[in-house]
């Protein structure tokens, strides 16, 4: 029998919310501590699903690399996967020609289509890199600084509560002495500025039409997961947005209802996140 991979992957999502939510939201911005997960070889980071996939089986594993290989390549480097290790499934997507049974016309859809990985904690054989440095609390909100003023988004600091309005296109934020922590401030404005990605004139996500009654709160996953890539770009453990487990139950609801749902919930929070981060790599490149 084939497996339904949408199935099993989003079956893995919600037992992982599950048992990680609390009162205060779910893990992920726990995660994005250790930075975002790569490929040891290509040293490209995974993206969308596969980023929650392996931050994930990090936690659950206690890996200490964020570095991953398929066996393949883990061979290819002169490694060996340990005798009994278990490789993490993932998904990448390739463009299938079908043919339209309504307009008789040819058209691509995409595909999902399995891997597995394993963490660089159950190969011998491979010389690991050098630990990254870790940046100093002042640093890490250097970085997170940095993200918000490249963006070039219009944020005002001002009354007590954090929102994007759409109508001006502008992130009010209270005045930073209202918050507990510096992290504190750049974790609500990170989430913000997730939001502010969606704008018509900027990535127009709109899920009213699939979602319904759920589209708000489906919005509110998506900032979740890009403002946790974007805390990984930082380097600290962002603190959960206020609110965010009232959401926990209406986003089980979506996934449950929706096997295709959190992959849509990734790939715009990816998007998201590369649309920010371009803004600097811009700035550095001009520099």
């Amino acid at each position: 029998m084939k497996t339904d991979l949408y199935q099993q992957i989003t079956d893995s999502i919600i037992a992982a919310i599950e048992a990680n939510a609390t009162g205060e939201g779910i893990t992920w911005t726990q995660d994005a501590a250790g930075g975002m997960p790569i490929n040891h070889k290509t040293r490209a980071a995974y993206r969308g699903i596969n980023t929650l996939i392996l931050w994930s089986a990090a936690r659950a594993n206690g890996y200490s690399s964020n570095a991953w290989l398929t066996y393949k390549q883990a061979a290819e480097l002169g490694g060996q996967v340990r005798k009994g290790e278990k490789g993490e499934l993932c998904v990448y997507f390739k463009m299938l020609e079908i043919l339209d049974k309504e307009t008789e016309e040819e058209k691509e859809i995409p595909m999902a289509s399995p891997f597995w990985v394993f963490n660089l904690d159950q190969i011998d054989g491979i010389e690991r890199p050098a630990a990254a440095t870790v940046r100093t609390e002042w640093e890490q909100v250097e970085a997170a600084e940095a993200i918000l003023k490249a963006s070039g988004a219009k944020i005002n600091e001002t009354g007590q509560k954090a929102f994007y309005r759409p109508s001006t296109d502008e992130i009010t934020m209270p005045e930073r002495a209202r918050f507990a922590s510096a992290k504190d401030f750049y974790s609500v404005a990170l989430h913000e500025l997730t939001h502010w990605t969606g704008a018509k004139h900027r990535l127009n996500r709109d899920f009213s039409g699939r979602f319904g009654s759920e589209a708000y709160a489906f919005e509110e996953l998506v900032a979740e997961l890009g403002s946790a890539f974007l805390n990984a770009e930082t380097g600290f453990i962002a603190s959960q947005i206020p609110n965010h487990a009232s959401y926990i139950d209406s986003w089980l609801k979506v996934l449950k209802n929706d096997k295709r749902a959190i992959f849509t919930a990734a790939s715009q929070a990816s998007k998201a996140h590369g649309y920010i981060m371009a803004f600097q790599e811009q700035q550095q490149a001009a520099a």
